[in-house]
């Protein structure tokens, strides 16, 4: 369930420390991936893959899994049928389970703006 919260938030983090690789627009709309990430709505990435495919979508999976497997290798259970904040409680080893989830997203995100180009507006 992890993997699935890192692309937003791997976009979002992109957007709010390299600005000079998105639009104005996609910095703005960043942030909210924050809180649909935590939330478990992964279609907050979405509109970024579909505007840049090439790079976004290889650095959410491979974000995604570094989290997926983090989060197997620390035991890390899940007994609910849905992810995000909301399940934290039910979560077997829940801070590696957020060890996991920053582990991913970071990564998401520094691949994600190495690959991305700079934005001229």
């Amino acid at each position: 369930m992890v993997g699935g919260m890192v692309p937003p938030i791997a976009i979002a983090l992109s957007t709010t420390f390299c600005k000079k690789k998105w639009s104005k627009e996609d910095c703005r709309n960043g942030v909210v991936n924050y809180i649909m990430g935590l939330c478990f709505i992964s279609e907050g990435a979405i509109p970024y893959a579909a505007k840049d495919p090439l790079r976004v979508i290889p650095s959410c999976i491979i974000g995604s899994a570094l989290a997926g497997a983090l989060s197997m290798a620390f035991g890390c259970t899940l007994r609910a049928p849905h992810g995000g904040i909301f399940v934290f409680p039910v979560v077997g080893h829940p801070l590696f389970y957020i060890v996991a989830l920053i582990a991913g997203s970071i990564l998401g995100a520094v691949i994600l703006s190495l690959l991305k180009k700079e934005v001229k507006e």
